[in-house]
């Protein structure tokens, strides 16, 4: 392996690993660092490196498991939680909320993929994305009803899937939009990101897997290695980051997230044009 080779996939991981819970667009993000900046493609080439990507989100993926252990064994009943079942979260909460961006995700990913992943695109998603966690931030309640993910309803959840379908723009960010729409509706937002960590590792892992499982070809003895360090990298650096922003996110809210977003918009259309 080459040792620049190898720094440029933990700069990959890394980023991965930083933005793609974080409100600030992880796709944003790939198109600075990797597209303007590293050029994995070069070294991987373009299937192999587009599966490398499916992989480090694996990790990310992995680190959300991690942190909500306990959390997912209750939902699968095997947790030790005394609470009664009646006012716990449950899986069918996480399957309202699901349904409509996968149904959508569903009927237009080719569309999607064709059309929508361009810099022109995802500037746009930078910025409509700011403007919905602005928007949740000044109008959302002052003093939020729901506190903990337990006191979710059916149409609560409903309701921030239904936002979750923004997310489907590359750029809007899944945890910008899930985030903002449980701050609308009356959750605080430390119990939001709560349900949308939760609810984004039953979709982001059934999709990383099909895709691995579309993509085994390009496992070569090469590019494992390489996929490996890409994988923990992102795996270390996403558990450092869910955790400290979970303790971050009831103080500073959403504002500085949709500032920077607004900065990194810029900064793509600088570079870009």
């Amino acid at each position: 392996m080459d040792v620049i080779q190898v720094i440029k996939v933990m700069l990959l991981g890394m980023f991965e690993g930083l933005t793609e819970f974080a409100p600030v667009s992880s796709t944003g993000h790939m198109i600075i660092v990797d597209e303007m900046w590293l050029h994995s493609r070069e070294f991987l080439g373009y299937y192999t490196a587009n599966t490398f990507k499916i992989v480090i989100q694996l990790g990310s993926i992995v680190a959300v498991v991690i942190t909500f252990r306990h959390r997912f064994m209750d939902l699968l009943g095997a947790g030790s939680s005394v609470q009664a079942n009646s006012s716990r979260l449950k899986i069918s909460h996480i399957l309202t909320g699901l349904l409509p961006a996968a149904l959508l995700g569903f009927l237009f990913e080719d569309y999607i993929d064709e059309h929508l992943f361009t810099v022109e695109t995802v500037i746009i998603g930078l910025l409509l994305g700011s403007f919905f966690m602005i928007f949740a931030d000044l109008y959302g309640a002052r003093n939020p009803s729901l506190k903990s993910v337990d006191q979710i309803t059916y149409r609560q959840a409903l309701l921030i899937g239904l936002m979750q379908c923004f997310s489907l723009w590359p750029g809007f960010s899944r945890s910008g939009s899930t985030i903002s729409a449980g701050v609308l509706i009356g959750m605080n937002h430390r119990s939001a990101a709560d349900f949308t960590f939760i609810m984004a590792v039953p979709i982001m892992l059934g999709a990383s897997s099909l895709s691995i499982i579309d993509n085994l070809a390009y496992f070569t003895v090469q590019a494992l290695p390489l996929f490996a360090i890409g994988f923990v990298s992102a795996f270390v650096f996403a558990l450092i980051t869910i955790r400290f922003f979970l303790k971050l996110i009831n103080r500073v809210k959403l504002l500085p997230f949709a500032f920077y977003r607004i900065g990194l918009a810029a900064v793509i259309a600088f570079i870009y044009y």
